[in-house]
């Protein structure tokens, strides 16, 4: 007959708070896209014939179901009238700013404002 023991963890690990889940970078780089896309009137297929790409790949990279290479942002990119750098940088603003919106549980920020009930 097998033995079973029965194992008793001697410290309970700290409980930590959830981290605020990062958006994917190809979403944050599409939502960029389409909003200067959008910014500059133009329709998918102004911009994807411009960037040498179809309409329908545009698209699915815009709503971040694809991940393009980085030849294809670059041709996005100049396709928009800016750089692979200005674009990057504007995608990291925008991850940035998502991520200082993001619901922290149990922290402050500075400027939160708190009330004490008695």
């Amino acid at each position: 007959m097998a033995e079973h023991a029965n194992v008793y963890p001697l410290r309970r690990e700290p409980q930590r708070e959830p981290r605020p889940q990062e958006p994917l970078w190809r979403e944050v780089l599409g939502r960029r896209l389409r909003a200067l896309r959008q910014e500059q009137r133009e329709t998918l297929s102004e911009t994807a014939d411009r960037a040498g790409l179809s309409p329908q790949y545009l698209s699915e990279i815009e709503r971040g179901r694809k991940e393009p290479s980085s030849e294809m942002i670059a041709a996005l990119a100049g396709a928009l009238g800016t750089t692979l750098t200005g674009l990057t940088e504007q995608v990291a603003a925008d991850l940035r700013r998502q991520m200082s919106l993001a619901p922290r549980a149990g922290r402050t920020r500075p400027g939160d404002v708190l009330a004490l009930a008695a």
